[in-house]
């Protein structure tokens, strides 16, 4: 942990739910919370772990990365 106030302790998940609200959340309409919480369930389990590639990473997905 750092400091209080320092951002760098935060910015791994600001970032992941920037991804998750700009990917998922602001381009579809959900009708209940069951959607809502199946939607994001896919989101981060398959497409965000296993399909999407990550920059930091050299390219690959966090599930790839852990494999090497």
């Amino acid at each position: 942990m750092s400091r209080a106030a320092c951002p760098y302790d935060n910015s791994p998940m600001e970032r992941f739910f920037n991804i998750l609200k700009t990917e998922l959340i602001y381009l579809y309409d959900f009708h209940s919370k069951e959607q809502l919480y199946k939607a994001i369930e896919d989101f981060v389990y398959v497409f965000y772990n296993h399909v999407r590639h990550h920059s930091f990473n050299d390219n690959l997905t966090p599930f790839q990365k852990r494999l090497l």
